[in-house]
């Protein structure tokens, strides 16, 4: 990174609050290549908005120099798809964990690929419930063994890419987070994209998953090669893919309309809500309306 960037990526961070994560975290790594992303992108930290919901995770936009907004366990991205509809003028990002967003907000996962908001939804993928000590997670492998499913876990895991795909996602990726140059590009091609773009990342719990370690991703990962990003049908088999994990991104739409240009106040004007001038006589008459 240039002089220039290094300072910029600098802005992004909050100053006087240590990250509360276990030494080693891959979420460190991630916090790393956001800030980065950012800076290279030259936003500034007052047009950018990071929504989260509860775990490990969810805890990266306080540690942000960024608008942010803090929500419910699984709830991420309702407010940020409100976030943009009202300003479309912010970057907003979605931030969680895979427990947080593909279990306790899958359902919104689902939707919010149906709406195509123009947000990034970056998901920290590390097959395990980090803040409450180490339950599977809806990506945790077969067998795999916790203080809960002492036994090995006995369902299959969710395929979060597969599923976007099989849905017409706009845009799809995923990485690992020790890369961290690829880590920042991906990121910073979700951010360009228009609609809604979701970043699956391969990140490291050193402390309650000692079976998907940093070795394990690079053993286990390889970087998509001579793949046609526009083919909807070799996208999804490549994401079905389990002997190796491919990374990179699988599928990309750009022709799709984004939520907030189907929204019918933003096709009369562009302008965000908060720049608008309030018609008191058409409110006041809207109001009455609605009295009994």
């Amino acid at each position: 990174m240039k002089a220039k960037e290094e300072k910029e990526a600098i802005d992004f961070k909050q100053q006087g609050i240590k990250p509360a994560w276990c030494p080693g975290c891959g979420n460190f790594l991630i916090l790393k290549a956001l800030q980065q992303a950012l800076a290279e992108l030259s936003l500034k930290p007052q047009q950018v908005v990071i929504v989260s919901g509860i775990g490990q995770a969810a805890k990266t936009p306080q540690y942000l120099n960024v608008h942010m907004f803090n929500g419910l366990h699984g709830r991420a991205l309702p407010p940020a798809t409100a976030i943009k509809a009202c300003n479309p003028l912010l970057t907003v990002i979605a931030e969680g964990g895979d427990g947080d967003m593909y279990g306790e907000g899958g359902n919104h996962f689902l939707h919010t690929i149906r709406r195509n908001p123009d947000l990034t939804h970056l998901v920290h993928n590390n097959m395990v419930y980090g803040l409450t000590k180490g339950q599977a997670s809806p990506t945790s492998n077969l067998g795999f063994k916790t203080p809960v499913q002492v036994e090995g876990v006995i369902s299959e895991p969710i395929n979060p890419i597969a599923l976007a795909i099989s849905l017409d996602v706009s845009f799809v990726a995923r990485v690992f987070c020790g890369d961290l140059e690829k880590t920042v590009e991906i990121i910073k091609k979700a951010i360009r994209h228009p609609g809604y773009a979701l970043v699956d990342i391969f990140q490291p719990c050193v402390t309650f998953n000692k079976v998907n370690t940093f070795k394990w991703f690079q053993e286990h990962t390889y970087y998509l090669q001579d793949h046609d990003m526009y083919d909807r049908n070799q996208a999804f088999l490549r994401a079905t893919e389990t002997e190796k994990l491919p990374l990179g991104i699988f599928y990309q739409n750009e022709k799709k309309k984004t939520f907030e240009q189907k929204l019918a106040v933003h096709k009369e004007q562009e302008t965000p809500f908060l720049f608008r001038s309030i018609n008191s006589k058409k409110l006041e008459e809207l109001i009455k309306t609605r009295q009994f």
